[in-house]
C-alpha cells in the first residue's frame, strides 16, 4: 500500500498498525466499517468534515498524510509477529527522516510500543524524536479497542491537534 502524503512538511503522519482485509481490497487506509479512524479524525478537528477512506488523499490538503508500520495485511492485528514490528519500525524511521512532518503520530499504543522497543509507553506525546519529528501515540480506533469510545480517542487526538496547531503557529484546517 503507498503511503498518502509522500512529500516534506507535513503536520503529522498517522501511522497506522497495518493494513486490514478491507484496506488491502480497497486500498483505502482505515477501510472496514467499524474503523473509528475517518470519524475520530473529524470530531478532533483535523478534518471540517468527515472523510471517507476513498478520499484519504484529501488528507494532503490538511497537511496529512497517513502510513502503517507493517505493511502486510492481516485479519487482527495480532496476528503480526515481534520481528515484523521491529522491522517496520526501522522502516517507518526512515520514512520519517526522509519525509520529516512535524508529528509522528502512531495509531495504537501496543503497535508503537513493540515498533521502537519501548515497553512502558503510553498514550500521549513521546520522549523520542526521529530527527526533529515528534512522536505521539494515539489509541487504536479499531472497533475491537473496546477500551477507548470515539468520544474519549477524539479527546485525545484533539490534544495532538493541539500541539500541531501550536508548532505550526497557525491552526490546522478543520
Amino acid at each position: 500500500m503507498v503511503p498518502v502524503g509522500g512529500s516534506p512538511g507535513l503536520s503529522v503522519l498517522f501511522c497506522g498498525i497495518n493494513p486490514g482485509l478491507m484496506t488491502a481490497a480497497t486500498g483505502h487506509h482505515f477501510a472496514r466499517p467499524g474503523n473509528r479512524f475517518w470519524p475520530v479524525l473529524h470530531l478532533s478537528g483535523f478534518t471540517p468534515r468527515r472523510l471517507a477512506p476513498a478520499e484519504q488523499e484529501e488528507l494532503l490538503s490538511y497537511g496529512l498524510g497517513i502510513t502503517n508500520v507493517v505493511a502486510r495485511a492481516t485479519a487482527r492485528a495480532d496476528e503480526l509477529g515481534a520481528q515484523e514490528y521491529r522491522d517496520g519500525g526501522r522502516l517507518l524511521t526512515a520514512k520519517v527522516e526522509r519525509l520529516r512532518p512535524r508529528w509522528l503520530a502512531v495509531v495504537g499504543v501496543t503497535a508503537y510500543r513493540s515498533a521502537f522497543g519501548e515497553p512502558k509507553a503510553r498514550i500521549g506525546p513521546q520522549d523520542r524524536m526521529i530527527g526533529g519529528t515528534r512522536v505521539w501515540a494515539l489509541p487504536n480506533p479499531s472497533g475491537l479497542n473496546a477500551h477507548w469510545t470515539a468520544a474519549t480517542m477524539a479527546e485525545e487526538y484533539g490534544r495532538l491537534r493541539a500541539a500541531a496547531s501550536e508548532d505550526d503557529g497557525a491552526q490546522l484546517p478543520g
